[in-house]
């Protein structure tokens, strides 16, 4: 049996998805459910030499980012007083970032799943693409790095984990990059995955706007799943992005926000605060509009994963520590269902 081709198999997925409502959360989960059989059916009956898990997962990808670009949201534009962001979705839910320094019209992208779009939006802002940060090696952040590399020669890839795709710089705690005069600090943040970095954006000048992607880290008001870690990891990487300014604004890798407050009012359900988020971010969302960014200030105020230290969120998961209460949120939220 020879596989050349994955359309067949996204579009398997595809038609078994429409089982589910379109666009909930479980769509996305029932698809990667299907994928998950069928590829595992291909792995077998497919000698080894012809067909691997990488090759399944990237055909996959491909084929979903041609069938799906970005249709979540809108796009949106941050500017600030010495650099710009644009918010660029992509597949189900994921964002990817354009990060142009106004100085020298230098940029880097973060987590270029979908290069089309990245390079749409390079030429629409007429900037110099130098650097790919990508935060962690999962396919739907670190998947349209080698397709991103060939059409445009010279890009620097950085990253924690030689899992990462065209890596060409390894990346350590608190080393510091240069995208123009902007200064991205590498904040090593393992547990989503075992090489998971955040990037810390600042510029030299007084004043001037700081910004933070955060991957599959830290999510508005929650945090990743610990596929390659542990509470405490977790706990320790919540504890480095609190150490950030309170204004700066938090760019995450996916549109998770309104069911993760819903879980976030489970937990702690007479903050104000959050309620007023909720609010805010269910007209965004009926807008289309996305949700990122929100602020470091604003997450210590209604995320439960960066408040497991106080009373209210310890009183929840019945639990005297910080860590133990972390790890035992992250549990039932990943069962829980609104």
């Amino acid at each position: 049996m020879e596989v050349t081709n994955s359309c067949w198999l996204t579009k398997l997925c595809a038609e078994l998805v429409k089982l589910s409502r379109p666009n909930s959360p479980s769509s996305l989960t029932l698809e990667k459910l299907c994928f998950r059989h069928v590829s595992s059916w291909l792995a077998v009956k497919t000698p080894k030499h012809q067909l691997t898990d990488k090759k399944i997962t990237k055909w996959y990808f491909q084929a979903l980012i041609r069938n799906q670009r970005g249709t979540h949201s809108l796009t949106d534009y941050n500017q600030f007083q010495n650099m710009d962001v644009k918010i660029l979705p992509a597949l189900q839910d994921n964002y990817m970032y354009l990060l142009i320094d106004k100085a020298t019209n230098k940029a880097a992208v973060i987590d270029p799943v979908d290069p089309s779009t990245v390079l749409q939006a390079v030429q629409e802002h007429n900037v110099r693409l130098t650097t790919v940060l990508t935060t962690h090696h999962h396919w739907d952040h670190a998947g349209g790095n080698e397709a991103l590399v060939k059409q445009v020669p010279g890009l620097e890839v950085y990253g924690a984990d030689d899992r990462i795709g065209a890596l060409t710089k390894k990346v350590e705690h608190n080393n510091i990059l240069n995208i123009g005069n902007l200064l991205i600090q590498c904040l090593f943040t393992p547990c989503h995955t075992r090489g998971h970095v955040c990037y810390f954006v600042s510029s030299p000048q007084e004043g001037s706007q700081c910004v933070v992607f955060t991957g599959d880290t830290l999510f508005i008001a929650g945090c990743g799943k610990f596929f390659e870690g542990t509470a405490e990891q977790m706990y320790n990487a919540m504890s480095i992005l609190r150490s950030l300014p309170d204004e700066t604004k938090v760019y995450c890798g996916h549109e998770y926000t309104v069911p993760n407050l819903q879980f976030a009012h489970h937990v702690d359900p007479d903050n104000e605060a959050l309620k007023e988020k909720m609010s805010w971010a269910q007209q965004m969302r009926e807008q289309n509009m996305p949700t990122v960014p929100s602020t470091i200030g604003e997450e210590k105020k209604y995320n439960p994963f960066m408040r497991v230290s106080e009373r209210d969120i310890m009183r929840h998961a019945n639990s005297n520590g910080p860590v133990e209460t972390m790890k035992i949120i992250r549990l039932e939220k990943d069962v829980w269902r609104a």
